[in-house]
């Protein structure tokens, strides 16, 4: 992917993440803007190192990596960083995410279609089945926690 198409996709995220946290959580624009340019720095960051360093990971373990880095205790920035995207609820993020997930797989469900019956059951027994252990997972971290 080219530099500009990168470029184009980190500006579209900031937006939709700004509006979903605008509409859904009634957070500022100006408000969310530092955790939204931290979000988005991490993400080139993690484009950039993917590029660079030769051990072929996903791009998504780069920025990861970055993140928990920018946020430990031993990084400078980490107070910033944790209070700047603290601001953004987790789930504006995610509705990029979905999106653009649901873009990237709109046309290929011919494909999958094609694949026969038994793929698409196969296909409904790992999403039922992800959704049920994690929200079991989840279930029993929160019971354990104290937190529900």
């Amino acid at each position: 992917m080219k530099y500009i198409e990168w470029g184009f996709l980190f500006l579209l995220s900031g937006l939709g993440i700004a509006l979903a946290n605008f509409t859904g959580f009634h957070v500022n624009f100006i408000d969310s803007l530092p955790g939204i340019l931290v979000l988005l720095l991490i993400s080139m960051a993690g484009v950039a190192v993917s590029k660079i360093v030769p051990l072929k990971l996903p791009i998504v373990a780069y920025v990861s990596i970055i993140g928990l880095l920018a946020a430990s205790p031993i990084s400078p920035c980490r107070e910033f960083v944790i209070q700047s995207a603290g601001k953004i609820n987790f789930t504006a993020p995610l509705t990029m995410v979905g999106a653009y997930a649901g873009i990237s797989i709109s046309d290929q469900v011919k494909t999958f279609a094609k694949q026969g019956w038994k793929m698409i059951l196969i296909g409904v027994f790992v999403m039922t089945g992800t959704f049920v252990f994690s929200a079991v997972i989840s279930q029993i971290t929160l019971s354990l926690t104290g937190a529900i």
